[in-house]
């Protein structure tokens, strides 16, 4: 029997291609210039040049750099941008990640739209980072997924930042991956009916379960993958247990497992010691504070 593949993007070497932003950029431009920057019109000439840096006050790991450098560009491409810290890689407090030389106008104006993005990419990557240490450290090969628990629009730029931070990618959307969960069930009477159904799809069918039960009746029907919600590490392992016999007596199929609902910086540990495949973690993305980034000027 040919395993169907989630739609999960393994940990891999690489990064994934930064997702397409210009639109965003010049929405979060249009929002916060408006009719134009009054204040830099008014008290700077047009003829001003300087340069700046961008500069990390606390540790991190970087994400959104190129997008910090498209903010000036879309601005005016007579900016000169050189990114000294590249995404995904580690940087210290104190390390200076871009420099920039160009209209003063235009360097003003960018600023916080440039640091928005930037801090709160940083802030994501460097949150995800923080969590799959604490999870390596007593299950090496489990997964950390995000959720999609994101901001509005910006998911795509988050779940880059947690993949820039060493997380793996659940599904992006609604359409992209099948996952059934109690409402589900409640609307369609069955987990036996609701699997039935979602094999349709074509696509890999995972299932919410919140006990020992939920999960025998989900991998009697033909599961892919079993979200195990809210058990303690204790039930966690019980579960695993049971799905791992369950792989052991069925050649050919491979049934995934993955723990969440309240998972912490200070639990994962133990839930990675388990032995489940996945960990997903909503705090990813919800609940990353904005790096401390700051950007210094020195008019010439």
């Amino acid at each position: 029997m040919k395993l169907l593949k989630l739609s999960v993007k393994p940990r891999a070497k690489g990064l994934p291609k930064p997702p397409e932003s210009s639109a965003l950029v010049l929405a979060a431009l249009r929002e916060d210039l408006g009719r134009g920057d009054v204040t830099t019109r008014l008290t700077v000439p047009a003829g001003v040049s300087a340069k700046a840096v961008l500069v990390a006050r606390v540790p991190g790991i970087a994400a959104g750099l190129p997008l910090f450098a498209e903010v000036f560009r879309r601005l005016d491409p007579r900016v000169k941008i050189r990114l000294l810290a590249r995404d995904g890689r580690a940087f210290a407090a104190g390390q200076v990640l871009a420099r920039l030389e160009g209209p003063a106008r235009a360097l003003l104006g960018g600023e916080r739209v440039a640091l928005n993005f930037t801090q709160r990419l940083c802030g994501v990557a460097t949150l995800t980072q923080t969590y799959v240490r604490a999870a390596h450290a007593r299950g090496p090969h489990v997964d950390v997924l995000d959720t999609r628990k994101t901001t509005p629009l910006l998911r795509a730029l988050e779940k880059y930042a947690v993949a820039c931070g060493g997380g793996v990618n659940h599904r992006h959307g609604l359409d992209d991956a099948i996952l059934i969960k109690d409402n589900h069930l409640k609307a369609s009477g069955s987990v036996v009916e609701a699997v039935r159904r979602a094999k349709a799809g074509g696509l890999a069918v995972q299932v919410e379960v919140e006990d020992l039960g939920e999960l025998a009746e989900a991998l009697a029907a033909g599961a892919d993958c079993v979200l195990l919600d809210n058990f303690t590490p204790t039930r966690l392992r019980a579960a695993v247990e049971r799905v791992r016999r369950f792989n052991s007596m069925h050649p050919g199929r491979r049934i995934l497992t993955e723990a969440s609902g309240g998972i912490t910086l200070k639990t994962i540990g133990a839930y990675a010691a388990t032995g489940v495949d996945r960990i997903s973690v909503g705090a990813l993305t919800h609940s990353a504070p904005a790096l401390d980034l700051s950007m210094e000027f020195d008019v010439r």
